[in-house]
């Protein structure tokens, strides 16, 4: 007796799929909770196991077929397995006709040349009726054969079949999806970069001072992001605008800090959420940023992984970007750019010395952020950064 597989329920909102891989072929053995399909939603890649052991009979959702929740994918039928049977040859495609060459040009007359002309002609061993003449009633001068000789002993390019050098692949959903994201964003928010700079010499220091006795009782290295995390909740806090969305004609103000966190998987650029960041420390921070680092390099990220953030953070500094403009993760209201740390001469105290800088870039809906809110919750940044023993104190 056959058992159904079929499409689970893909989360909140996700009605449909497309079959990215086949991890097993028809006539393979399989064992319970081995891993058949791969399918690829607007947001994540999900594998569907195997409920029962027998062997793959059956597939009726091919590679790139798009399919619905409860979806017959195939069957699984009982045995052992059997060798899997070879593809057969793909039928051999017929040769392109050949291109016929251009038409040549109307040639001029052979008796329309001076003896100059036709001494050079001669010596060159050119066609003259190939030559294009310029001057009056078509006739060649000079110029005309000089360039006819450049252009004969120039060498020849090679000739490039159409499509050459080209590769063309289908777009995944996922990448569909966030350039339909994108390009909602730009289209929906009336979007807005306001920018500062931020000395990160403070929290450089925090971190070589505290860097191995953190490791040693948390198991997790000290990095940046548990500062900009902590910085960003802090102004969360004070400007609740920044943290909110607009939905139809309201407002939606929120208490709760799900903070986004853009990392770079093979698959393209995905926001997992560290939910509820306000009751988390550095180490919480660290250990979270990490599993949902791994989840997302190797495709393991839930829907549940990927939902509800309020407000995202990216750091383009890691690829060495010096300055950008985010764009907004919609529906949030807000998104705030880290870029590559610096060494720069900087004024401090009436001398010029150099400071590691980095540049911060907040892009804000300006339909519900006003240029005040969005610039003080940058300083706000800025001061937690320049300042750490402010998170510490919440002032």
């Amino acid at each position: 007796m056959a058992t159904d597989i079929v499409v689970p329920i893909l989360g909140e909102s996700v009605s449909e799929a497309t079959v990215a891989q086949w991890l097993k072929k028809p006539g393979d053995a399989v064992a319970v909770d081995d891993p058949l399909v791969e399918l690829e939603t607007d947001k994540v890649t999900l594998e569907v196991n195997a409920s029962v052991a027998g062997v793959l009979s059956e597939v009726t959702a091919e590679e790139g077929a798009n399919v619905e929740v409860g979806a017959l994918l195939g069957r699984i039928g009982e045995g052992q397995g059997a060798p899997a049977k070879a593809p057969a040859p793909k039928e051999a495609k017929p040769a392109a006709a050949a291109t016929p060459p251009p038409p040549a040009p109307p040639a001029a007359a052979s008796d329309a040349q001076s003896p100059a002309v036709r001494k050079v002609v001669a010596e060159h061993g050119l066609d003259a009726a190939k030559i294009q003449g310029t001057g009056k009633d078509g006739r060649l001068v000079k110029e005309d054969v000089q360039k006819a000789v450049a252009g004969k002993d120039a060498p020849a390019a090679p000739p490039q079949e159409p499509g050459a050098g080209e590769e063309r692949v289908r777009m995944t959903r996922l990448r569909k999806r966030i350039a339909e994201r994108l390009k909602e964003a730009q289209n929906t928010a009336a979007m807005l970069t306001t920018f500062n700079e931020v000395d990160m010499g403070a929290v450089m220091d925090m971190r070589k001072r505290y860097r191995e006795s953190f490791e040693k009782k948390h198991g997790v290295r000290l990095g940046f992001m548990s500062f900009f995390t902590s910085a960003v909740v802090a102004a969360l806090r004070e400007l609740p605008a920044v943290n909110g969305s607009i939905e139809g004609d309201e407002i939606v103000y929120r208490n709760y800090y799900n903070i986004g966190v853009a990392v770079s998987a093979p698959q393209g650029l995905v926001v997992p959420v560290l939910r509820n960041a306000e009751n988390m420390g550095f180490a919480d921070i660290e250990k979270n940023i990490g599993i949902l680092g791994r989840r997302a390099r190797d495709g393991k990220l839930s829907m549940e992984d990927m939902s509800g953030g309020t407000f995202t953070i990216t750091n383009g500094g890691v690829f060495g970007s010096l300055l950008s403009t985010p764009i907004l993760n919609t529906p949030q209201s807000a998104i705030l750019g880290m870029h590559k740390i610096q060494d720069r001469p900087m004024a401090v105290d009436g001398q010029v010395t150099i400071r590691p800088m980095m540049y911060l870039a907040l892009s804000y809906d300006h339909r519900l952020i006003d240029g005040r809110e969005a610039v003080t919750f940058l300083v706000r940044v800025k001061d937690c950064i320049e300042d750490p023993e402010r998170l510490l104190l919440s002032v």
